[in-house]
C-alpha cells in the first residue's frame, strides 16, 4: 500500500484503505474511513469518518468529505458518509455526515459526475448516474433521484427531491419537488416541459418520449388540480410503463411540486 501513498499524506492507523487505493500528497485520512479498490485520491484532500468509499471512485485535489453536518442539533453522534463505485468528485466539493434526526447516513450512489465546488449536506440522498455542475448546492435532506443533471448553481432547498431524468437550468433555486422527467428552470423554479433530450440520449423510444409528454401536459397544461391529475396519469400506464415513474414519484411526494 506504501508505494501508492505519497510521503506526506497522513493516514490514520484505524482507517482502512485498500492495497490498491491511491493518496495524493497532504492529503489526511482519519479513522473511521473505508476506501475500495482503484479508488484515487488527491492532494490535500481531508477525509474524516465513519465514511465509506467504493470501488473506483476518482476524488481530486481539496475535498472535504465526512465532516460533521452543519446543523446546531448535532451532538458528535457517530452518523455516517458512503460513496458508492464509479463516482467522479471534482475540486472543493464537500460532503458532509447525516444526523440522527433522519437518516443518519449522508450517501452518494454509483456512476456520478460531481464537478467543482459541490456541496452535499447532511442527510442528503444521491442516487446513480446523476451530474451534478459546478456550485450545485443542496440543502439538507434532500433526495437527488438517477440520471438527474443540476446545472450549475442550482440551489436545492430542504427536503426536496428531484426525480429521474431530470435537469435544472443554471442558476435555478428549487423550493418544491421536481417530478420525474420535468425540465425546470428559475427563482423559484419553475417546469418548462420535459428533458426529451436527456430521455433520447438515453434510449427512450419516441413513442415512450411522446407518452411522456402527453402526461407532463396533463399534469401542468389541462388545468387539473395535482389529485385530478394522479388520476388521469393512471389510465396512460397500460400504453406505456414510463409513466409509472412519474405516478411513483408523485404518489411519495409530501413537499408539493413545482409549478
Amino acid at each position: 500500500m506504501q508505494n501508492k501513498i505519497h510521503a506526506t499524506a497522513i493516514i490514520d492507523p484505524k482507517a482502512e484503505l485498500d492495497s490498491s487505493v491511491e493518496v495524493g500528497a497532504y492529503s489526511i485520512i482519519e479513522a473511521g474511513v473505508k476506501i475500495d479498490a482503484n479508488t484515487r485520491i488527491g492532494s490535500h484532500a481531508i477525509i474524516k469518518g465513519p465514511t465509506t468509499i467504493g470501488k473506483n471512485n476518482h476524488i481530486f485535489q481539496y475535498v472535504s468529505l465526512g465532516e460533521q453536518p452543519q446543523d446546531k442539533k448535532y451532538k458528535d453522534e457517530p452518523t455516517t458518509l458512503e460513496i458508492g463505485d464509479n463516482n467522479t468528485i471534482r475540486e472543493f466539493c464537500t460532503f458532509n455526515r447525516g444526523t440522527i434526526q433522519d437518516k443518519g447516513v449522508t450517501k452518494i450512489g454509483n456512476d456520478n459526475w460531481i464537478m467543482a465546488y459541490v456541496h452535499i449536506a447532511h442527510d442528503c440522498h444521491v442516487g446513480n448516474h446523476t451530474i451534478l455542475a459546478n456550485n450545485a448546492s443542496l440543502a439538507g435532506h434532500v433526495d437527488i433521484h438517477d440520471f438527474a443533471i443540476l446545472g450549475g448553481f442550482t440551489l436545492i432547498h430542504q427536503f426536496c427531491q428531484v426525480g429521474a431524468h431530470v435537469i435544472t437550468a443554471v442558476g435555478s433555486v428549487v423550493f418544491k419537488d421536481i417530478p420525474t422527467y420535468v425540465t425546470a428552470a428559475g427563482y423559484d423554479a419553475k417546469p418548462h416541459g420535459i428533458n426529451s433530450e436527456g430521455l433520447k440520449r438515453r434510449g427512450f423510444t419516441s413513442d415512450e418520449i411522446t407518452y411522456i409528454k402527453r402526461a407532463y401536459k396533463t399534469l401542468y397544461r389541462k388545468g387539473f388540480s395535482l389529485e385530478e391529475a394522479k388520476k388521469e396519469l393512471l389510465t396512460m400506464h397500460e400504453a406505456c410503463n414510463k409513466i409509472q415513474l412519474l405516478s411513483d414519484f408523485l404518489n411519495q411526494s409530501t413537499r408539493g411540486i413545482v409549478r
